[in-house]
């Protein structure tokens, strides 16, 4: 191989490498951090909902439990949206432009949310697992329909 060719080649691997280095996560640089903040703030809201899916999936439903997570869901699902101010869609964000051109339909998906959750935890208290059941799968199907129309894939 002569130089020129071993240089192009050589050139191009650094390259390659220089790309791949600077491919890692966006951090969120403004004041007070809204799109990170939002975003843990769904993850905590997570850690307490998909515990409540596995006792379900899995037949281990233990009502006393069941009952302290959708208490802790209740306490954690107003804390996202007051960071969706119409400056937050910027990198990290994973939010589509469709939140700030929908304000309605957001709002009405957050309603519903917090609604669901509301008889989520009114059917944990009351302990009926067929109940509590049909709760979960309503918070789930608003969740998953929000992140359909408003969430970047």
């Amino acid at each position: 191989m002569n130089a020129i060719r071993r240089l192009r080649v050589l050139l191009g691997c650094a390259a390659v490498l220089a790309l791949t280095a600077c491919g890692g996560p966006v951090e969120d640089t403004r004041p007070g951090q809204p799109v990170k903040t939002r975003q843990m703030a769904f993850k905590d809201i997570l850690r307490v909902f998909e515990p409540m899916g596995v006792m379900l999936r899995t037949g281990e439903y233990k009502p006393e439990k069941f009952v302290a997570f959708a208490e802790q869901l209740i306490a954690r699902r107003d804390a996202p949206w007051a960071h969706f101010a119409p400056d937050t869609d910027y990198p990290p964000s994973k939010s589509r432009a469709e939140v700030w051109r929908k304000p309605e339909r957001f709002t009405q998906l957050r309603e519903e949310f917090i609604a669901a959750t509301d008889d989520l935890l009114a059917a944990a208290r009351g302990g009926e697992l067929a109940a509590v059941s049909k709760a979960y799968a309503r918070v789930y199907d608003l969740c998953e329909s929000c992140h359909q129309e408003f969430k970047k894939r």
